[in-house]
């Protein structure tokens, strides 16, 4: 079982940091939430944002090895007022208003998701034998291509004119 919940949050020149970490929420612990996500969809500046200033919006991260910090959007009434974007998180994430007074909105959902006792995986609806189905049928489908064009796949081509076979 899976639940998704809108994730909302300003940066200001007065508060340019906002900090998302699915592992320091005593109420999911509570819950047992084995998996969390954070999705940003969308970058937003605010009505009240100067005309002549850009806004940067910095994402900071972690891999296992690594610490990243890297430029989300820049911002600027009068040309750029959003973004629209898909970025997925499971690690704690920092955003930072580095640039511009803001505000600067973020939107997005934070997807939360139970243990599947048989698998350990997160339980998005779809069995085992469902997913081991579908691969089938990609394989198999892309089998059937194969055997119904043959000739098309034997046939090498340079600059769109088919190259002669050797003969045996």
């Amino acid at each position: 079982m899976s639940d998704e919940y809108f994730y909302g949050v300003t940066l200001t020149k007065a508060a340019p940091t906002q900090t998302w970490d699915p592992f320091h929420n005593d109420e999911d612990n509570e819950l047992n939430i084995v998996y969390n996500k954070l999705m940003v969809k969308q970058l937003l500046l605010g009505h009240d944002a100067k005309e002549d200033e850009y806004n940067v919006v910095e994402v900071t991260t972690q891999t296992i090895d690594d610490v990243i910090k890297i430029p989300v959007g820049v911002l600027k009434a009068g040309e750029a007022r959003n973004i629209c974007m898909e970025l997925e998180f499971v690690a704690p994430v920092i955003f930072t208003l580095v640039k511009g007074s803001g505000p600067v909105h973020i939107h997005g959902h934070h997807l939360i998701g139970e243990s599947n006792e048989e698998t350990g995986l997160w339980d998005d609806g779809d069995t085992m034998e469902e997913e081991e189905a579908k691969a089938d049928e990609e394989e198999n489908g892309s089998a059937r291509r194969k055997q119904k064009f043959p000739s098309s796949l034997k046939q090498l081509t340079k600059f769109g004119t088919p190259v002669p076979r050797k003969r045996k």
